[in-house]
This record gives C-alpha cells, sequence and structure tokens, in this order.
C-alpha cells in the first residue's frame, strides 16, 4: 500500500530531482509523493519473464522495453502523476527523455493483494488517458490471472486464468503463453 511521504504539495521539478538521488521509489500524483513499498521474489520473476520475452521479440524494432525503475508521466484529470509501471514498451519517438515515458504503447503492472485495487482502479482510470497507449496488462502475483484491457476493446479487461492459454499482446503483436507469464513462480497455496 502506499503511504503519503510529505503533506506539502511538491513541484515536479523538485520530485525528479529527488528521485535521482533517493535510494528509494516514490509515485507523485498532483504535487503529493507517495513511498512505494519493496517487491516480492514473485512479483520481480514475473516482470521479469513478461520484460523478457517483450525484449526478445522487440529486437531490432524502434521500440524501448522498460522496467519499473522508468516512471511513466502522465496528466489525468489535469493533475501530474508519475508512476513506476512494472513494464513499459514505448515505441514513440517524441520519447526522449531518461527519467520517463509520455507515450507508451503498453503498460504492465504486476499486482498483489495490496496494490491490486490500485491497479485495476486508480491506475487503469489513468493510464487510460495515455494517448498512445494500446494495451494495460495486469498480472496478479498470488495466483494465475493475467487481465488484459485494450483501447479497441473499450479498455474491458478479457481475463486469462488458465495457464495452458495464450495471451495476445496486439499492441506489439506477441503472442505470450500464460505458462511462460509464471514460469519459475512457486504460488502460495490457499486452505
Amino acid at each position: 500500500m502506499q503511504k503519503a511521504l510529505h503533506y506539502d504539495l511538491v513541484r515536479v521539478e523538485d520530485y525528479l530531482e529527488g528521485e535521482e538521488a533517493s535510494e528509494l521509489k516514490h509515485e507523485f500524483i498532483d504535487g503529493a509523493v507517495y513511498a512505494m513499498a519493496g517487491a516480492t521474489i514473485e512479483h520481480n520473476l514475473i516482470a521479469l519473464n513478461i520484460a523478457t520475452s517483450l525484449r526478445s521479440h522487440l529486437k531490432g524494432k524502434p521500440c524501448k522495453v522498460v522496467m519499473s525503475d522508468v516512471k511513466v508521466r502522465l496528466k489525468s484529470l489535469d493533475h501530474d502523476v508519475f508512476y513506476y509501471p512494472d513494464v513499459m514498451v514505448g515505441c514513440d519517438p517524441r520519447d526522449t527523455d531518461r527519467l520517463y515515458l509520455r507515450y507508451p504503447k503498453l503498460l504492465v503492472e504486476v499486482s498483489s493483494p495490496s496494490t491490486e485495487r490500485l491497479d485495476r482502479h486508480e491506475k487503469r482510470l489513468a493510464y487510460q488517458s495515455i494517448e498512445t497507449l494500446e494495451e494495460y496488462l495486469i498480472v496478479a502475483q498470488d495466483r494465475i490471472e493475467a487481465s488484459i484491457l485494450r483501447r479497441t476493446n473499450n479498455w474491458s479487461p478479457d481475463n486469462l486464468i488458465d495457464p495452458d492459454k495464450v495471451l495476445t499482446l496486439q499492441s506489439v503483436d506477441l503472442i505470450l503463453p500464460v505458462s511462460l507469464i509464471y514460469e519459475g513462480v512457486t504460488l502460495a497455496t490457499r486452505g
């Protein structure tokens, strides 16, 4: 869960400068700065599996695959917002900043029980405002579930819960087996 770090509003420039010097990551929403919690091994493996597949598939193409240390910058309800998606694909030549992308094509969040509501609601609505975003993928880290939301489908989720199924990322023309997303991940059993 995110916790507000400062109650005084912070300027975008001060936030970006502070992030470069900080050992911790913080998200920024209209002047409020929120410290981010650390990730689990499962979370990291899932993000790495997706990023590795994307990177291999997009090799030689004019797209960048970046992971959770790079921010996405957007305007949501006329507010400046910076999030740290777990994986992003950007192919837009207008993205020239070295700290963030403004024009991603694909965003991926690996959800935990404590971040799922944020990922499925607040971030979903914010991400939909990005003009270049074609797909938003939410992957659960505690169970097999991948939800793909597409602009062409009015952002309605398609949910996959079968490890034998494949996920089609239309934005980058990649077919990704659900089993590959969870490769090497041990999921806790529920009792």
